[in-house]
């Protein structure tokens, strides 16, 4: 599966947009229908439909959506993660990078909207106890925006959150009125790092060293598959290892 199916960028953002509504509490098959448009109750009840890419794939089969989910835990965009006997979805490392850059630019882009809608006083306490490395980066993309427009949600929000973040919208404040140069390397290499995350890692196979006898032995794709979707750590022995402890807790 992997060999043969690719998604775009544009489908990789969608997905992990669309996880974002149920990470850590729903499992491939919620993602799944999110991404359909299914109007089942459980869906509607969660108020799923309410998310931004719902609907995305409307008119492929659950199915095909499925392979896709798949293919972005194959790739390190995403990893299921047991709690008790349940498994949900969760982002890799590769796959928050690249969902924190786009849910911040849809963040910005709202302000963007308040703004020629004329909204001077809305409600900021949506931003509280978000991410707070997500929220750094909005505050250092308002930065880099020189927009002034936005300085007076910034004292909005700054009235409701927490001290840490209070003084990193000030920075953000002042470096607007100040209108601080934009460091342009920084911003090159910031964009650079999410285009090389959305290449994703293709899954190979690769030795590992057995904790018991010191041997390498093979890890392939299909078994890493399988340990990642039953959310098993990397196998510590080798088969034989493995075959001859069962032989011995037999007997």
């Amino acid at each position: 599966m992997s060999k043969t199916l690719s998604l775009s960028h544009q489908e990789i953002k969608a997905i992990l947009r669309a996880a974002d509504e149920i990470i850590a509490q729903g499992g491939r098959t919620l993602l799944a229908k999110i991404l359909k448009g299914s109007r089942e109750k459980k869906v509607l009840e969660l108020k799923l439909d309410k998310a931004p890419v719902y609907g995305y794939f409307r008119e492929e089969k659950i199915d095909d959506i499925m392979l896709k989910i798949d293919w972005m835990i194959e790739h390190d965009f995403l990893e299921i993660e047991y709690f008790g006997k349940l498994p949900m979805i969760v982002y890799t490392e590769r796959g928050w990078l690249i969902e924190s850059d786009q849910y911040t630019d849809e963040f910005i882009s709202e302000w963007e909207e308040w703004i020629l809608q004329g909204i001077k006083e809305p409600d900021m306490t949506y931003l509280k106890d978000r991410n707070r490395q997500m929220i750094l980066l909005m505050l250092q993309k308002i930065k880099e925006s020189g927009n002034q427009d936005f300085i007076p949600y910034l004292k909005l929000w700054k009235e409701i959150d927490y001290k840490k973040v209070t003084t990193e919208i000030q920075n953000t404040i002042e470096a607007l009125e100040a209108k601080e140069p934009v460091d342009e390397a920084a911003v090159m290499e910031r964009q650079s790092r999410t285009h090389e995350a959305l290449k994703g890692a293709a899954p190979e196979d690769f030795l590992l060293k057995c904790y018991e006898c010191g041997d390498r032995f093979l890890f392939t794709i299909g078994e890493q598959q399988f340990y990642k979707m039953k959310g098993f750590d990397l196998p510590k022995r080798c088969g034989d290892c493995r075959e001859s402890n069962l032989v011995r807790s037999y007997w």
